[in-house]
């Protein structure tokens, strides 16, 4: 009983520094009746360099993702917040705010270098969430249905990976990339369900979104 409540104390320690949307502290092992904790991580040590390579690099663009992503939430809540539009955009920006939080934990704990270009992500997806917000609520849910969709089959193509190496070596990982991953595929389908599709251009302005997009992704990977 004792052991059980000191690890139930070290359990609520670890809680005030781990953001409570963030599932990394887990108690684990009963071994002979005795309790041990641990701070869980979503990612199995590397086995060589090529492995942390490979690693090293899915979780600097997945990050940089949810950065652009959230820089384009913000620009977009800098002119319909106040709107009606204003709650649903917030909501979606709520998740995606949640899904970089977790990266920036994940990058800290594993020493990955986010890509250099941040300055730059952070510039142009503000930029880009404004300029379509101002086209209106269309203009604003086009540009969501355009990166999230980019997005999700990014994060497809990283489970097709994994899935492909070690499924059962990368379960936690690939749980969360999955996770994450609906929550794209739901903001993409809420963007056409609010009247994407009926902004003046629609597919020159999807197409053109997703080319950056794709180049952005491409870049951070190596930079």
């Amino acid at each position: 009983m004792q052991r059980a409540a000191k690890c139930a104390l070290r359990l609520d320690l670890s809680r005030a520094f781990c953001p409570s949307s963030v599932r990394n502290c887990r108690a684990v092992n009963r071994v002979n009746g005795s309790v041990s904790c641990r701070r869980y991580s979503v990612l199995p040590p590397s086995r060589d360099e090529e492995e942390k390579a490979m690693l090293d690099s899915m979780l600097r663009v997945d990050h940089a993702g949810e950065y652009g992503a959230n820089c384009i939430y913000a620009g977009q809540m800098a002119v319909l917040g106040r709107t009606q539009t204003g709650p649903l955009i917030q909501h979606m920006w709520d998740q995606e705010k949640i899904h970089l939080e977790r990266f920036n934990e994940i990058l800290g704990e594993h020493r990955v270098r986010p890509t250099l270009l941040l300055p730059l992500w952070n510039i142009a997806g503000f930029a880009l969430g404004a300029c379509t917000a101002l086209l209106g609520k269309e203009g604003a849910m086009a540009c969501t249905v355009a990166v999230e969709e980019s997005i999700s089959e990014h994060y497809n193509s990283q489970i097709r990976t994994l899935m492909e190496a070690d499924p059962e070596r990368y379960t936690e990982l690939l749980q969360l990339i999955k996770e994450f991953r609906d929550d794209e595929i739901e903001h993409h389908d809420t963007g056409l369900e609010h009247d994407a599709e009926s902004v003046p251009g629609y597919l020159l302005l999807k197409t053109a979104i997703q080319v950056g997009c794709k180049a952005a992704i491409y870049i951070s990977q190596r930079i």
